[in-house]
C-alpha cells in the first residue's frame, strides 16, 4: 500500500520531466569510447550523441516535417465563376505591347 507520503514523493520526483528517460547498462567499451570521440568532436553532449545513435539506429528520421500542400489538395470547392474567369485569362493574348 503506498501512503500518501509516497504519492507525494513520486509527484515531485517526476515534476519536469515531461520526456521519457532511460537508463541503459552493460554499454560495452568501444561503443562509450566512440560515442564520447564523437561528442567530443562535434561538441555536442553525449547525451546528444547518444539520442542522435539510436534515432538513427532504430531508424528514425529525427525531424520529418512535412510541409507540402496534401492537406489542401480537393479541399476548394467547385467555383464555375472562378473557372470562367481563369478561362478568360487564358484566352488573353501573351504578349502585350
Amino acid at each position: 500500500m503506498i501512503s500518501s507520503i509516497d504519492n507525494e514523493c513520486i509527484i515531485v520526483y517526476t515534476v519536469g520531466m515531461n520526456n521519457i528517460q532511460y537508463t541503459i547498462r552493460s554499454i560495452p567499451p568501444k561503443v562509450d569510447q566512440a560515442l564520447r570521440i564523437k561528442s567530443q568532436k562535434t561538441g555536442k553532449s553525449l547525451n546528444e550523441v547518444v539520442i542522435e545513435a539510436l534515432t538513427k539506429g532504430a531508424g528514425v528520421t529525427p525531424d520529418a516535417t512535412f510541409n507540402d500542400l496534401d492537406w489542401f489538395v480537393g479541399s476548394t470547392p467547385v467555383d464555375a465563376e472562378f473557372d470562367e474567369a481563369m478561362n478568360w485569362l487564358e484566352s488573353l493574348p501573351r504578349d502585350v505591347n
